[in-house]
Order: C-alpha cells, then structure tokens, then sequence
C-alpha cells in the first residue's frame, strides 16, 4: 500500500512540475524594439539566402 501511494505522489509532482513550466498565455503581438534603441533587432527570422527570380524581359 505505502508504495502505490509513494508512485501515486510522485506521479502528481511530476504532473504539478511539468504543468508550472506549460506557457498557457499566448503572445499577442511580436515584441518590438524602442525606436531609441539601435542595437541588435528582435527579428529573429535568418535573411533569405535565395535572390527573386529575374523578371522576363
């Protein structure tokens, strides 16, 4: 009996720790930086390696 309560607790613990990590409020707007700053950018999206097709002429 002792050992099925001990699992029982340990698996509410893990429940109750893994759930505190959850994010459960979803971000509304990208953050934006203050137009007084001038260092690194918030955007984290990587530059695009690949150049626009040339338009036909």
């Amino acid at each position: 009996m002792p050992r099925i309560v001990l699992a029982f607790v340990c698996a509410v613990s893990a429940a109750l720790a893994l759930s505190a990590c959850a994010d459960n409020q979803p971000q509304k707007h990208a953050p934006k930086d203050p137009a007084d700053y001038h260092g690194v950018p918030t955007d984290m999206t990587p530059p695009s390696m690949i150049d626009a097709p040339a338009k036909p002429q």
